[in-house]
């Protein structure tokens, strides 16, 4: 509907009277008490309000575990077999086809369906225990073996999407159609910021290696049907990280600022006049915008960092776009309180040539990741921190196609891996527990911990209920987890 139209539609006796030459001093007292903050915020959540503006932090439910998330997406899948999942058992069922017992009449995909037989394949890689809490991590990931005392290895993961689309649109968003607001908007919808110089939500998109990688969408990070303030901001691993950082009219900083403050003014007189957020949403990405000019040159220069940071992430951390570097970036806005930060990280998808191919995915990650936690342990920073490292799904224990030395493994959403560490996490602990072929979740009284419970326990430890932050969008009231989601609370501190 157009904004004017559903404005007229939508005005009520208390604008009108609001605006009446008689209701000043009612106006008056009216706006005095708005201007309480709990007042502000209850008005917020009623009326769909754009949210917080740059700097101003939101009311939580409860008091949080963590101030901010750092999300280290792995898209494609990788193999909980050869990560996280240590199954010592198939080497003795190394080969032998995987039962109709165990399968369960799970469906495939298009992609093995076909096969006539389903024969099982050992991790092609060693496993090691580690750290004081002997955690089983692959020998593939040995940086990552250094934080198994931090780590949180969530083994009972499982999702209902079998594509990549869908299940990666179902991990940021909870749902599988595309449209819903992405798990960071929520985050900055609900909380805020408090630095007004950065956005609350940025992404970052490592370079690419693998041919065969899945591509990511914008909307993967996007607001969906919040205010548009609320999406990810990607910042660039080549050339300027934002576009336009300099004005190409070569126009300085305080003429900027003049020009901007005289387009707030009539952008307010338009909101005043239609009510459309949206408006609203256009000031509070201006006023950023220029801030942003004077903040991000300062955060990407990473000539104030030490020899010792280099030798930590290791020497990719020097290139641009490099997860090792994004990983150094992510710190960097986590000391700067930017309230969520999306590392996207592609290639996973090895349906042929796995043992060839995963080893090379895992060390473009493997010491940028540890190192992102191990240099937040040393600041001081990982108890108010959360740290979450996984794909969209899991990878079959069975082999697609090859032989014995060279194959590929299928789509598994029944049961994979992920790791969680900091911000109130239980580290040195596993939670959940598949069977002897990885394939289903045994551990009973759980079930296994579903895409909704994630949400809701990262949202929790944020110190937002799941179940009340909430926004109406086309006559209903809508959250990131549906009607659905629990607390994990196994794998809280």
């Amino acid at each position: 509907m157009d904004p004017l139209t559903e404005h007229h539609i939508n005005l009520t006796r208390r604008h009108f009277l609001q605006r009446g030459t008689t209701a000043g001093l009612g106006a008056a007292a009216l706006a005095s008490l708005l201007n309480s903050p709990t007042i502000q915020a209850a008005s917020r959540a009623e009326k769909n309000g754009p949210g917080y503006r740059p700097g101003e932090a939101g009311p939580v439910h409860f008091a949080p575990k963590a101030k901010r998330v750092i999300y280290l997406f792995q898209s494609g899948a990788p193999s909980q077999v050869d990560t996280f999942d240590y199954k010592p058992t198939l080497e003795k069922l190394d080969g032998q086809n995987l039962p109709d017992s165990i399968r369960g009449g799970q469906r495939l995909t298009g992609m093995t369906s076909r096969q006539k037989s389903f024969p099982a394949a050992k991790s092609f890689n060693k496993f090691t225990q580690c750290g004081q809490s002997g955690q089983w991590i692959s020998d593939m990931l040995p940086h990552h073996q250094k934080i198994a005392d931090e780590m949180c290895i969530i083994r009972s993961m499982y999702t209902e999407a079998i594509n990549h689309d869908p299940a990666i649109t179902f991990f940021q968003t909870g749902h599988q159609q595309p449209g819903r607001p992405s798990l960071g908007a929520w985050a900055s919808y609900g909380l805020g910021s408090t630095n007004a110089n950065l956005p609350a939500f940025v992404v970052l998109l490592d370079k690419n290696s693998d041919n065969q990688a899945q591509p990511t969408y914008s909307r993967l990070w996007g607001s969906g049907f919040l205010p548009s303030n609320h999406q990810g901001v990607k910042l660039r691993g080549v050339g300027d990280p934002v576009l336009y950082l300099k004005d190409p009219t070569g126009a300085g900083l305080q003429e900027r600022r003049e020009m901007l403050d005289v387009l707030a003014e009539l952008n307010q007189q338009r909101f005043e006049q239609v009510g459309d957020p949206e408006i609203a949403t256009r000031i509070a990405q201006y006023e950023m915008a220029y801030r942003m000019q004077i903040s991000v040159p300062e955060l990407t220069d990473f000539s104030d960092e030490p020899e010792s940071t280099f030798k930590l992430y290791g020497e990719d951390a020097r290139t641009p776009g490099t997860h090792a570097a994004n990983c150094l970036l992510a710190r960097r806005l986590a000391e700067r309180d930017v309230r969520f930060i999306q590392l996207y990280h592609r290639g996973w998808d090895h349906h042929s040539n796995l043992p060839g191919r995963h080893p090379k995915l895992a060390k473009e990650v493997d010491q940028g990741s540890s190192a992102l936690v191990q240099d937040l342990r040393s600041r001081g920073m990982l108890d108010d921190t959360l740290v979450v490292w996984g794909g969209e799904f899991g990878r079959t224990v069975y082999r697609q196609g090859g032989n014995a030395t060279n194959y590929g493994r299928d789509h598994h959403p029944r049961c994979f891996s992920i790791w969680m560490a900091g911000g109130g996490i239980k580290g040195g602990t596993s939670y959940g527990e598949t069977d002897d072929w990885s394939y289903n979740i045994v551990d009973k009284p759980t079930k296994g911990v579903h895409i909704h419970d994630l949400n809701a326990t990262i949202l929790h430890l944020l110190g937002i209920d799941h179940k009340r932050l909430t926004y109406r969008f086309q006559g209903r009231h809508y959250r990131l987890t549906d009607v659905h989601g629990k607390i994990v609370k196994g794998v809280l501190a």
